[in-house]
């Protein structure tokens, strides 16, 4: 009976060969990572990948208020006296970006820049006068027609 053997540099190619293609298998089957966006303040930083994203393109109408409507899995607490850092990727700003509260558009016209500040109390005001201990800051990707993207952070006021 012949049995083929492969020489050791032929064995150590087709082995490399077999790795490579097993690699490029597991790569394609790999969902390409969303944009991230970054909430700052001092020293402390969230990031987070979209809640919902459809690769740059628009969100169904039939999916943005659940979208917008869910709860945040990163928290950053801040004291009133912070200034919170926003930070989007490059292709978030290129489209434009908004600042949501409670599900609701904060601004009128999208943001075109990956960084900006605002004040912490900013996002603790109410019309009744009293001040919540914890918010919901959504970011939206958008051109101002369509939504794109929805990151999720929660704020948490120190005590």
């Amino acid at each position: 009976m012949t049995v083929a053997f492969f020489t050791g540099s032929r064995r150590r190619a087709a082995v490399a060969l077999g790795a490579v293609s097993a690699g490029l298998l597991v790569l394609s089957a790999c969902d390409k990572p969303t944009p991230l966006a970054t909430l700052t303040v001092g020293t402390d930083s969230v990031h987070s990948e979209a809640a919902c994203y459809n690769d740059g393109e628009a969100i169904k109408e039939s999916q943005i208020q659940q979208c917008l409507n869910k709860k945040a899995e990163k928290t950053l607490t801040v004291s009133m006296d912070d200034k919170i850092r926003f930070g989007v990727d490059p292709e978030i700003a290129e489209k434009g970006w908004t600042i949501f509260l409670g599900g609701q558009a904060a601004e009128q016209e999208p943001y075109k820049k990956t960084y900006r500040t605002i004040p912490a109390s900013a996002f603790f005001s109410s019309q009744t006068g009293e001040a919540p201990n914890e918010t919901q800051v959504t970011l939206v990707e958008t051109d101002g027609k369509k939504l794109t993207g929805i990151w999720h952070f929660a704020l948490k006021k120190e005590s």
